[in-house]
């Protein structure tokens, strides 16, 4: 008989027996786990295309003859990287800055100035996209571990109210239900430990990559103001 009790023991019994409280906490955690997982797939494919299709484009723009060729390459394909629209930018910038000069009042100061701010917004918005997500990743791996903890103590609490209430205080009695809720603590681990490694390597990628981005705004600062022909940059924006 004690083996048959022992044998009904597990995730299913637990599920089984749980209350409300319990099974709101396991439907949080699978939704923060579900959330995690989406974040970590997406972002991983949208960084890698992002990652593939900068390099395409860097190697396209550095080995064009002049501005006015990678400029013409630029209007001719898709604009489908951040270091190729803020070359588009940086272009358009330049272009309009050469035929109203100061009139329009985003010129005003020169063209050194209304580059920088137009590079500089580029930058900043490119920094906003690739923070998308990463608000949901850091709660789920800070929260998911006390969300488990919580429904460890209420299933604990439950499983001794149960006991309690049979008469049967015995350890063969009280060790199967408390340790069932602990699996809610692994649950909560479960769903903790990938959204932070998630977390810290996206923020990683993404320190690099705005590094990369900008380093090749400051080359297209110095080939707009300057000219490619005074330029001693050593094109920083190219891929390692």
């Amino acid at each position: 008989m004690e083996q048959a009790a022992m044998n009904g023991l597990g995730f299913a019994h637990f599920l089984a027996n749980t209350d409300g409280v319990g099974r709101l906490v396991l439907s949080a955690l699978l939704l923060l786990s579900m959330a995690s997982w989406y974040l970590i797939v997406t972002r991983s494919i949208a960084n890698t295309l992002a990652q593939r299709r900068a390099a395409v484009f860097l190697a396209g723009f550095w080995n064009a003859p002049s501005l006015q060729d990678a400029s013409a390459a630029l209007t001719a394909q898709p604009i489908d990287n951040a270091f190729a629209e803020l070359a588009a930018q940086a272009l358009r910038a330049a272009s309009d800055s050469a035929s109203h000069g100061a009139q329009k009042l985003a010129a005003a100061g020169g063209l050194g100035e209304f580059l920088t701010r137009v590079l500089r917004n580029g930058i900043d918005q490119e920094a906003a996209r690739v923070e998308h997500g990463l608000t949901v990743l850091a709660s789920a791996g800070s929260a998911a571990p006390y969300v488990g903890l919580f429904g460890t103590v209420w299933g604990i609490y439950h499983a001794l109210v149960q006991i309690g209430l049979s008469g049967q205080g015995t350890l063969d009695k009280v060790a199967g239900p408390v340790g069932e809720a602990l699996i809610m603590t692994a649950l909560g681990l479960a769903v903790a430990i990938p959204a932070v490694l998630a977390y810290n390597a996206f923020n990683r990628r993404n320190r690099m990559w705005l590094a990369r981005l900008d380093a090749f705004a400051h080359d297209l600062y110095v080939l707009t103001t300057v000219g490619p022909a005074k330029s001693a940059s050593p094109r920083q924006g190219d891929p390692p």
